[in-house]
């Protein structure tokens, strides 16, 4: 799975059979989103009494959650699975999905809508896509895992487990199957929302992510390979990890954990030590296909967040800044004036758009977004994507040398627009090394702004990512349009030890750190 594509080599949903630009790929990401913990059916501290005595304790519907363990008391997890067990279910799906032999070929028989290396697909009778020249409708199964949140039937799972499927079956602990509806999914986060007609069944407790800490133990439980029930054990090895959804976008800090969750996992949840479920386990990262001691679970926040837009309107919506943000290197910090590579930094703003009304402008730092510390792109991008449109965020900004404070208010995004799309950063290098030219009206027209065309690039430019064929908009946040224009930038501050260089390619804006030594 690759860190894109998830071929095997990198990043995986665990269906069994994720702009950051890159579903599973970019890192790092904080937990600050907050939602109001809904109780479900709970007792998970009678049950562990139960289990210390010997006694039998009835579950209650409610029950407070426990107290954080003293240091060296392991959790008890057979507690948790008597009591949350029959809450998980097993979800089986069918459906058709066109796929054509050339992206079959590329792919190894996966499917090409797979933004990474969605096991959902590759479990054992699969069948594989015809060969021909042609797109055609192949069958599929495929299985995954859920939970029941709702006494009357309501599910959540995984929006890539359900992605396509005509039928989708609904199996119980007491192996009672049901027929599920899909009130809706969320591929940029990942979530879908079942429901099938019963009633009085039994339902999970929810957590706080926010409050887990690094360390703190968690169970998964799950049908990984079609295994029902399947319980699997860790901790928490890291929080707010940013990795992109199917959709491009990285709207999840997602908690990183070492519970063992395989192909079959996915839409399963995470339980903390208490017994609440704090996330739902989506992904993996794997050199084989199989666990290899990292998977990444959606916070149960943000999965509720989507839940409940779900279950009121079919779908969720998604706010949008309306920026481009790429990471800060150490280079790119030190070209803007930063000590640190903190931050999120804009290399375009779309007109119209929220981030434009409220005077955003590229070579922009982002640093703090309603009084939290941005630290990297992810952060943004989370706290946009999960607002709601029309809300106003409040934002700290450096430009020039200094700070200051933006209000934007948000619009709404679609598939096709940015919330605030991340890209990639480039390389070091040691000496700027460019041969520049003006474009010519039709190349401004395609490019859409004026600027310098790249004839060759060669020592500092090169190392640090610049090609032949790329255009230069602007030195360190100035616009240029000409090489007189370039060299002023260069020499309003000779010691300068590096530069930032904002390239227009194949329709991106990137910004380029070059060391200049």
């Amino acid at each position: 799975m690759n860190k894109t594509n998830l071929k095997p080599l990198a990043w995986g949903l665990l269906g069994a059979g994720v702009a950051v630009m890159g579903t599973a790929g970019a890192l790092d990401l904080p937990s600050w989103l907050r939602h109001t913990a809904a109780p479900g059916a709970g007792g998970t501290s009678a049950a562990i009494a139960a289990a210390a005595t010997g006694q039998q304790v009835a579950p209650t519907p409610v029950t407070p959650p426990l107290p954080a363990l003293p240091p060296g008391t392991a959790p008890n997890y057979r507690a948790i699975v008597q009591e949350f067990g029959p809450s998980v279910v097993h979800v089986s799906v069918e459906g058709t999905h066109k796929q054509t032999a050339e992206e079959a070929q590329e792919q190894g028989g996966m499917s090409p809508d797979d933004p990474i290396f969605k096991f959902f697909r590759g479990m054992p009778g699969a069948p594989q896509v015809q060969r021909g020249g042609q797109a055609a409708e192949q069958p599929f199964k495929g299985l995954g895992s859920g939970f029941i949140i709702g006494s009357d039937g309501l599910i959540l799972t995984n929006a890539h487990v359900v992605k396509e499927a005509k039928d989708v079956t609904v199996k119980l602990q007491d192996r009672r199957e049901y027929v599920a509806k899909v009130l809706g999914v969320d591929s940029a986060t990942d979530i879908a929302v079942l429901k099938i007609d019963a009633k009085n069944l039994p339902v999970v407790r929810f957590g706080q992510p926010a409050k887990l800490m690094v360390g703190d133990y968690v169970l998964a439980i799950g049908a990984p390979y079609g295994l029902d029930q399947t319980a699997t054990s860790g901790i928490i090895s890291a929080k707010g990890r940013s990795l992109p959804s199917e959709s491009g976008e990285n709207f999840v800090p997602f908690l990183q954990t070492d519970a063992a969750v395989n192909p079959g996992n996915s839409g399963g949840p995470l339980f903390d030590a208490a017994g609440n479920v704090v996330g739902i386990n989506s992904q993996i990262y794997s050199r084989t296909g199989g666990f290899q001691g990292v998977s990444f679970a959606i916070p149960i926040d943000v999965a509720l967040t989507i839940k409940d837009q779900i279950v009121a309107t079919g779908h969720a919506l998604h706010a949008r800044l309306g920026v481009s943000i790429q990471p800060l290197n150490q280079d790119l910090a030190e070209s803007f004036g930063l000590d640190r590579p903190d931050g999120a930094l804009v290399s375009t703003v779309a007109p119209n758009s929220g981030a434009a009304k409220a005077g955003l402008r590229s070579g922009d730092v982002i640093t703090k977004v309603n009084g939290d510390a941005i630290q990297e792109p992810g952060m943004l991008s989370s706290r946009v994507g999960l607002a709601r449109p029309g809300d106003k965020v409040t934002l700290e900004v450096w430009r020039d040398k200094k700070l200051e404070t933006v209000v934007a208010t948000l619009g709404a995004s679609t598939d096709k627009e940015d919330v605030a799309k991340v890209q990639g950063d480039g390389d070091n290098g040691a000496k700027l090394g460019l041969a520049l030219r003006p474009l010519n009206r039709d190349e401004r027209g395609e490019v859409g702004a004026s600027g310098l065309l790249v004839q060759n690039a060669d020592g500092a430019a090169a190392k640090a990512g610049v090609q032949e064929g790329d255009v230069l908009l602007a030195v360190n946040g100035k616009p240029v349009t000409s090489v007189d224009e370039v060299k002023s930038v260069l020499a309003a501050n000779p010691k300068r030890k590096s530069v930032a260089l904002l390239i227009w390619r194949d329709g991106e804006r990137i910004f380029f750190p070059v060391n200049l030594g």
